[in-house]
C-alpha cells in the first residue's frame, strides 16, 4: 500500500472532514458546528493521508499560545482533527503523521505541542505527558451549601443573551488567561466556540443563557449554562448544566455559584471540565455529595526541550542537569542543563553528569507544574542520579495554581 501525506488544500476540506467524522462513529455534526470548525481549520497546518483518491488520514495543528508557569505566553501547536480510517489502521499511518507534524511543529520553530486525547494511550508513545486534570461534578444542590466570602452580597448579577455579552465575556477571559497555567489565549474565531448552542444537541436541555456579574459598571464574572427541566412524582428535579464560568474574585465566584445552586425548579448542577483547585470546593457543605470525578485534559510535549525549560520560571531557584531519553524526536535527548528561578530561566546542552533522568514524556507531564517529578519518581519513572535533585528541581517546577485546559479544541 502507498500512501501520500499531502497539506490540505481548501477545495478538500469537505473530503478531509468526513473522514474525520466518519472516524468517529459518522453521526453528523449540526451545520453550525461544521462551519465553526471550518472557519478555524487552518489549512496550510493541516494534513492528510491520500490513497489514490479516497482520503484515509488526518491530522491539524491549530497556532495557540498557552499560558506556562510565570505568566508567558508559548506558541504551541494545538493538535487536533486526528483520524485513520478504520480500513487503513495496523499500517503505521498515524505514526507517518505524527512523524510529519512534529517535524513541521519544529521547523514552525513552536517548542510545545499539545493535544486532548480521545484515548488517554495513544499518545504516550509520541511523547506527550499528561500535563493537566480535571474535574467533572455533579452537585446534589438540594442537600449542599455554600458558605460564601465576604462582598458576596455586594456583586450584582444580571442577565445577558450571551451573544450581547460575548464581548464583555472576552475580555475578562483575556484577564485570566495569564494568571493560570494551561489556559489557551482565544485567536479571533476562537469566541465563537463559547456560543455554538445547536439545537439539536441539547437533549432536552435550554437553549445558552448568560449571566454577568457586576460591582458598580465593570463585569467581574461571567456564567454560561443550560437547564434541563424535569419533574417526578415529588415535584421539580431540574438539572443546571455549566457550559463555561469565569470570575476576577472570590466575591464575584462565589455569587455566580450560588446563583447556580439555587436556580428554581432544578436539584443538582453538572459542572464538566473544572480546575482540580475550584474555590468553591472549600465552600460547600459537603463534599460528599458533590460527585467529584478526575480525568485527564491537556496533553503536552516538549518539542525543543531547551525553548521550553526557558520559557517557563520556576518556584525555587534550581540548578539541574536531565538526561532526556526522546527517541522519536531525537533532536531533544541527552543532557541539558537547567538553571532558574522566579525571574527566568536559562536552559543548555551540557556534558556534565546528569542529575535526572526521564523520558520526554515525563518531563511534558511536569511541565506545567500540575505533576510533580516526585510523583512520578515514585513510580519509577524518573530516576535520581544525584541525591537532593529530585527535591530540588520537584519544587521549582510546581505551580501556586493548578494547570488548567479551559475548553477542548
Amino acid at each position: 500500500m502507498k500512501t501520500d501525506v499531502r497539506v490540505l488544500r481548501k477545495p478538500d476540506w469537505d473530503i478531509w472532514y468526513g473522514t474525520l467524522i466518519r472516524s468517529f462513529g459518522g453521526v453528523p455534526e449540526a451545520p453550525e458546528e461544521r462551519e465553526l470548525y471550518n472557519a478555524l481549520t487552518e489549512h496550510d497546518r493541516s494534513i492528510g493521508l491520500w490513497d489514490g483518491d479516497e482520503c484515509v488520514g488526518t491530522a491539524g495543528a491549530f497556532s495557540f499560545r498557552v499560558t506556562v508557569p510565570g505568566g508567558a505566553s508559548v506558541p504551541a501547536a494545538g493538535v487536533t482533527m486526528v483520524s485513520v480510517a478504520a480500513t487503513h489502521r495496523r499500517r503505521g499511518l498515524l505514526r507517518t503523521m505524527m512523524r510529519r507534524q512534529l517535524d513541521d511543529v519544529r521547523s514552525w520553530g513552536e517548542p510545545l505541542a499539545v493535544l486532548t486525547a480521545s484515548e488517554p494511550e495513544i499518545y504516550g508513545r509520541f511523547g506527550y505527558g499528561i500535563a493537566t486534570h480535571q474535574i467533572d461534578a455533579e452537585v446534589d444542590t438540594g442537600r449542599v451549601r455554600l458558605s460564601v466570602p465576604p462582598g458576596t452580597d455586594g456583586v450584582r448579577l444580571r442577565y445577558s443573551a450571551p451573544a450581547d455579552a460575548l464581548d464583555a465575556c472576552e475580555a475578562l477571559y483575556a484577564r485570566r488567561v495569564s494568571e493560570r497555567p494551561g489556559m489557551l489565549a482565544r485567536r479571533p474565531g476562537w469566541e465563537r466556540l463559547g456560543l455554538l448552542d445547536p439545537e439539536s444537541d441539547r437533549g432536552g436541555q435550554s437553549a445558552l443563557q448568560c449571566v454577568l456579574a457586576e460591582r458598580g459598571a465593570d463585569v467581574v464574572g461571567y456564567a454560561r449554562y443550560r437547564v434541563k427541566p424535569e419533574w417526578d412524582g415529588a415535584g421539580p428535579r431540574g438539572t443546571v448544566h455549566l457550559s463555561d464560568l469565569e470570575a476576577l474574585d472570590p466575591a464575584a465566584h462565589a455569587a455566580l455559584w450560588r446563583f447556580l445552586f439555587d436556580i428554581d425548579l432544578t436539584s443538582k448542577v453538572v459542572a464538566p471540565g473544572r480546575p482540580v483547585d475550584e474555590p468553591w470546593l472549600h465552600m460547600v457543605s459537603d463534599v460528599r455529595r458533590c460527585s467529584i470525578r478526575i480525568r485527564d485534559a491537556l496533553h503536552l510535549r516538549l518539542v525543543d526541550v531547551g525553548a521550553a525549560l526557558e520559557a517557563r520560571t520556576y518556584l525555587t531557584p534550581v540548578d539541574v542537569v536531565f538526561e532526556v531519553e526522546d527517541a522519536f524526536c531525537p533532536w531533544n535527548a541527552g543532557r541539558w542543563r537547567l538553571t532558574g528561578d522566579a525571574k527566568g530561566a536559562g536552559c543548555k546542552r551540557t556534558d556534565e553528569p546528569a542529575d535526572l533522568s526521564l523520558s520526554v514524556r515525563d518531563l511534558g507531564a511536569a511541565y506545567l507544574g500540575g505533576t510533580s517529578l516526585a510523583s512520578l519518581a515514585a513510580a519509577g519513572r524518573v530516576r535520581e542520579l544525584r541525591q537532593g535533585a529530585l527535591a530540588e528541581a520537584s519544587v521549582a517546577f510546581g505551580s501556586a495554581v493548578a494547570p488548567w485546559l479551559p475548553h477542548g479544541f
